[in-house]
């Protein structure tokens, strides 16, 4: 269900490339982020998240390029970070919102992504809580497939967690929000250029109606 080890591999070296050919401050922020894979813009959410210790959800220029290099993105150049930094700071106060930043660093999807990225959330969100949990993926997620469950080594409830590690949740506690979904099939979604593949990929993995 999740990006394989191949999709990965391909999107790490298909946004290392363009990364080379951008211009624009904020896609060279997107492209270094996903240069480190599927999970490379949460991987990014989750360094900020760390450093917001007063739960402001909003950063300063200093906290920003602390996080970024504290996230190991050493090609980002301080005054890119800065130019990135002055496009969302829109009204000049000095810092940015952390939640509105991340939804803009997000990889461009059209509507047909998106609605595909919905249904699969809403379908393992048997709860309707907005969020994820092993026991939500209980008679969605198959894993009598999985090769350390049928040779014994896990448990059905190990299998489901380790699935929902695939999506790195920020609080490391077993459960995926909404938007830690839409960030981890973004950065899929950023390595396959055909919609057609995209929509079957979707389809077949999460058993949605066509």
């Amino acid at each position: 269900m999740a990006c394989t080890q191949r999709t990965n591999k391909e999107m790490k070296m298909k946004a290392q490339k363009e990364y080379a050919k951008a211009t624009d401050p904020v896609e060279k922020l997107r492209l270094a982020c996903l240069s480190r894979g599927a999970n490379g813009i949460k991987g990014l959410a989750r360094t900020f998240k760390i450093m917001d210790d007063d739960e402001s959800r909003s950063l300063d220029m200093k906290e920003f390029k602390k996080g970024i290099h504290d996230y190991g993105l050493t090609e980002m150049q301080d005054d890119v970070i800065q130019e990135v930094f002055q496009i969302f700071d829109k009204d000049g106060s000095g810092s940015i919102d952390f939640d509105e930043f991340l939804v803009h660093l997000r990889p461009p999807m059209n509507n047909m992504r998106k609605s595909l990225i919905h249904q699969a959330f809403n379908k393992l969100d048997k709860t309707g809580d907005g969020l994820i949990t092993v026991e939500d993926l209980k008679g969605v997620y198959n894993v009598k497939k999985h090769p350390k469950y049928l040779n014994g080594e896990w448990s059905e409830d190990q299998c489901l967690g380790e699935f929902l590690k695939t999506f790195d949740s920020q609080e490391k506690d077993g459960k995926i929000t909404k938007d830690e979904f839409q960030n981890y099939y973004g950065g899929v979604s950023a390595s396959i250029d055909n919609d057609a593949y995209f929509d079957l990929m979707m389809r077949t993995a999460y058993k949605l109606q066509p």
